[in-house]
C-alpha cells in the first residue's frame, strides 16, 4: 500500500480518435476546392437537374454503396411535388451521373419535407418614370368631375400607370 501511495501510476493510454472523424473536414474543404462529389453536386443542383425540379427539390447526401453495393442519392422533395419527382426519378439519375460520372449514382431515395436552403434575395423592380406635368395635369383635368375619395385616388392610380411609358429592355 505503502508503495502504491507513494509512485505515481501511469495515466491511461486513450486510443486516437476514428480516422474518419478526423479526415471528415478535410476532405470537405478539398471537395469544395476541387468541385467533384457531392460538395459539386449540392453546389450546381441547378445546373444538373434544370430550373424546374431545382426549385422543388434539394440534395441531401450522396451515400456510397458498401462492398461495390449501388449508391444513392437522398433528397429532399418539397410537400405533395414527390409525386412528380418520383416520376421523374429517371431523368434525374440521368443528369446527375452525367455530372459525376458513369453510374456514380444508381439509387435515388426522396424525402418529403421543407427545403433548407436560404431562401432567394427578392428580385427587385425597376420603377418606370413618373408621368411628366403636362400628362398629369391632364389627368387631374379629365378626373376634375369626379367626386373625391378612394374611387378617385384608384382612378389616378390607374391612369398613372396606364400613362407611364413602358420599360425597354
Amino acid at each position: 500500500m505503502r508503495i502504491l501511495s507513494e509512485k505515481r501510476t501511469r495515466p491511461q493510454r486513450r486510443p486516437p480518435p476514428p480516422l474518419g472523424r478526423a479526415l471528415n473536414r478535410t476532405l470537405r474543404e478539398l471537395d469544395a476546392k476541387f468541385g467533384q462529389g457531392s460538395g459539386a453536386l449540392i453546389a450546381r443542383w441547378r445546373e444538373v437537374v434544370g430550373v424546374e425540379i431545382a426549385k422543388r427539390t434539394e440534395p441531401v447526401k450522396l451515400t456510397k454503396g458498401r462492398n461495390g453495393g449501388p449508391s444513392s442519392l437522398e433528397i429532399r422533395v418539397a410537400g405533395p411535388s414527390a409525386a412528380i419527382i418520383q416520376h421523374q426519378a429517371h431523368e434525374i439519375l440521368a443528369r446527375v451521373n452525367l455530372f459525376l460520372g458513369a453510374e456514380a449514382v444508381q439509387k435515388l431515395r426522396i424525402v418529403q419535407g421543407p427545403l433548407q436552403r436560404p431562401s432567394a434575395p427578392p428580385q427587385t423592380r425597376t420603377r418606370r418614370p413618373p408621368l411628366d406635368a403636362a400628362q398629369e395635369a391632364d389627368l387631374a383635368h379629365d378626373l376634375g368631375a369626379a367626386p373625391e375619395g378612394p374611387l378617385k385616388a384608384a382612378l389616378l392610380a390607374l391612369g398613372r400607370g396606364v400613362l407611364r411609358p413602358r420599360r425597354v429592355d
